[in-house]
């Protein structure tokens, strides 16, 4: 077994890998004519959904305050990527749902994610991505899918 590196090392491996798959992602997103989007988006499309939430939902999934939530709803809205309407169960509020261009946002990223793990399986091999994987399952914290990073990120403390 090879030497143990630095501790601090880690994690900024991990967010280089990270960082990688988005930055590949965005530029197949770039190439499909939304190069409008950030690495911030994903999670709100992501937070959204397929059957839509309401603003308050959609900041307390992302961990950002409402006027955070409604400023991006706001200028996604604009992009053409989300649409407000009636919220079936409260006739006060309103739905955040993607429309046809964010689906398509979800639909052009899962095949980047793929073609990017696809690329790992043949650099690496197949074997050690099935144990990466599972290695990060089994290191990984709770829920796979928090998707409160932008509220993390931001976060003072």
């Amino acid at each position: 077994m090879g030497e143990r590196g630095p501790g601090y090392e880690l994690p900024l491996l991990l967010f280089a890998a990270f960082r990688a798959v988005i930055d590949e992602t965005h530029a197949v997103l770039a190439d499909h004519g939304h190069a409008d989007l950030r690495p911030m988006h994903g999670f709100v499309f992501q937070a959204i959904g397929t059957g839509g939430t309401t603003a308050v939902e959609l900041a307390a999934r992302l961990g950002v305050t409402k006027q955070a939530a409604g400023k991006t709803i706001t200028a996604l809205e604009r992009q053409g990527y989300l649409e407000r309407a009636a919220d079936p169960r409260d006739a006060r509020a309103k739905t955040v749902r993607l429309t046809a261009r964010g689906t398509e946002v979800l639909a052009l990223s899962a095949r980047a994610f793929d073609a990017v793990q696809d690329r790992w399986a043949r650099e690496i091999g197949d074997d050690r991505l099935d144990a990466l994987r599972e290695d990060l399952r089994a290191l990984a914290p709770g829920a796979l899918f928090r998707l409160d990073a932008p509220g993390w990120f931001g976060r003072a403390s």
